[in-house]
């Protein structure tokens, strides 16, 4: 059963970032953007379920609770707290043998472009917005734009759509190739 270690703001103020001592997703991030895709994880169904939570967002030993302006922090945190204590760990796959992220039709492993983007992302972007709670797929290519979906406390900040987009691709067209554009879809 997944323990609270810690509860932290984010900088979206509907988000909150919970630090646990036992892991709830391994070797991939697990976004659950609505109630209805949230029904195949009962962690996420039992969030959802206490009302409020427009989004759930996990990876490795933390989660992000997104809510709607129905709710305050203070009456929403000893509700969303059971079923955080009550869910099992993520445990059951050695670290080497954790499922491997997947990614969408869009997405072309083999896109050299992409696997440049991707490393840019692993070890300069993502660090940073896990720290906040969120997070982001590589969602794919057409030419020199490069698609992402922000995932998590990223998904409805509005940071996202501004300074960070534009961070991102600053970093995207230093590393990789001037001419590339990043969107948010």
């Amino acid at each position: 059963m997944p323990k609270i270690a810690e509860i932290e703001y984010t900088p979206n103020p509907n988000a909150v970032k919970f630090q646990l001592k036992e892991p709830v997703a391994l070797g991939f991030p697990k976004s659950f953007p609505s109630k209805e895709i949230a029904e195949a994880d009962e962690l996420a169904k039992g969030l959802f379920a206490v009302g409020h939570v427009v989004s759930v967002f996990m990876q490795e030993k933390w989660l992000t609770v997104t809510k709607d302006d129905g709710a305050t922090w203070p009456e929403l945190l000893p509700k969303l707290a059971a079923p955080i204590r009550s869910a099992p760990s993520a445990t059951g796959h050695a670290p080497d043998q954790a499922p491997k992220r997947e990614f969408g039709a869009l997405y072309d492993p083999n896109d050299e472009v992409l696997k440049q983007v991707q490393k840019v992302l692993d070890e300069a972007i993502l660090p940073a917005l896990a720290a906040d709670g969120g997070g982001l797929e590589l969602v794919g290519r057409h030419e020199k734009q490069v698609m992402i979906r922000y995932q998590g406390a990223c998904g409805t900040c509005p940071a996202s759509l501004t300074g960070t987009l534009a961070a991102i691709e600053g970093l995207v067209q230093k590393e990789i190739d001037p001419e590339l554009v990043v969107i948010s879809v």
